[in-house]
């Protein structure tokens, strides 16, 4: 298998394999086990091919002098309060993962903490999915390095020297590897989504890219899709009134089921070459509804040479084609012609 070319369990992600969509949960289930269960089933409704959770056990990872990106938490007097609240235990995780399984999905966590990678490891995971702010931690990627799983990188506040040397770390490493343009903004701007950086990417690193998007729009994924991207990753809300800082940056479950088929079509429409000879061969009924032939303009006489004013052309194309003006001006008829009456080549002297 080439470098440009991997398996996610039995999954082939890559050149020439379609695209593979990937609903983010993040901490969208607020630290509710069930909405976490239902979260799956939409994303499995919508024509998704995996789910993504993050997996944050709070002692391993976080303090209290940790603050909040957006205070948003009436609940939670600080970060780390939120974290431990979004915990599951290693069962539950399990659970989560099976019902993913029997939807037909990849299940994916992003790790952040030795520990949680540990946990994740044990129920079976296929790939890591490395957060953009966990790619100067080598603690955790060493730790990740050594299940020799495929590895997934999120660029959202690297510059080009940091993801060079995490792309080396991993090839270094024989892993295969997919490389994400992600913006961690949220939301994001037009301008911001980076997708030119999808072909800097492929050139650079010689490697599946991906497209992580906060924009909360399908735009971006499908514009990435025709560019090439292997992977779409997008954050899933199950409506516009739940709670928390990544609602604005999520697509609604009919949102990612449009996407899911405009992948589908983009694919099928990029990858069926067309011959246009060929095609237009078997529009020949097309043709003849839609095309036009020559009539007369006016009454006309038998033995009268045709001029340019005594023609003209209706639909449909069952007559003279009107394109073959130029060879029947100037033939002298052999029966006389009404107005309005289309033409034959058996109307004319030899």
């Amino acid at each position: 298998m080439s470098a440009i070319q991997f398996k996610i369990g039995e999954r082939l992600v890559g050149e020439n394999a379609p695209c593979l969509v990937v609903g983010e949960v993040a901490q969208a289930h607020d630290g509710s086990l069930g909405i976490a269960h239902a979260f799956i089933d939409a994303i499995a409704n919508a024509g998704a091919d995996a789910v993504k959770f993050q997996t944050h056990i709070a002692h391993a990872e976080s303090s209290a002098r940790e603050p909040f990106r957006v205070k948003f938490s009436q609940q939670d007097a600080t970060r780390y309060d939120y974290w431990q609240r979004m915990e599951f235990t290693a069962e539950q995780w399990q659970g989560l993962a099976d019902h993913a399984h029997q939807r037909g999905l990849l299940f994916l966590s992003s790790p952040f903490s030795e520990e949680a990678v540990d946990l994740l490891e044990r129920i079976g995971m296929p790939a890591w999915k490395i957060a953009s702010g966990e790619v100067n931690n080598p603690l955790l990627l060493e730790r990740i390095f050594m299940t020799r799983k495929p590895v997934l990188v999120s660029t959202g506040m690297s510059p080009l020297l940091e993801i060079d040397r995490i792309v080396d770390q991993v090839k270094a490493r024989g892993l295969p590897l997919a490389v994400f343009q992600c913006t961690s903004k949220y939301p994001l701007k037009p301008e911001e989504v980076g997708l030119n950086m999808l072909e800097v990417y492929r050139s650079r690193y010689q490697v599946p890219v991906g497209l992580s998007d906060h924009s909360g729009k399908i735009y971006p994924g499908l514009a990435a899709v025709t560019l090439g991207a292997s992977i779409l990753e997008v954050h899933i809300i199950l409506s516009r009134e739940m709670f928390g800082p990544d609602v604005p940056v999520s697509l609604l479950p009919f949102e990612l089921k449009e996407l899911v088929e405009g992948t589908r079509f983009i694919e099928q429409a990029m990858h069926a070459p067309v011959n246009k000879d060929t095609l237009a061969a078997g529009l020949s009924e097309m043709r003849t509804i839609f095309g036009k032939s020559l009539v007369a303009r006016r009454d006309l006489k038998a033995g009268h040479p045709l001029k340019r004013e005594d023609l003209t052309e209706r639909k449909p194309g069952t007559g003279i084609p009107a394109g073959r003006l130029e060879e029947i001006i100037g033939r002298t008829l052999t029966r006389d012609v009404i107005a309005g009456e289309f033409l034959s080549t058996l109307d004319f002297e030899k």
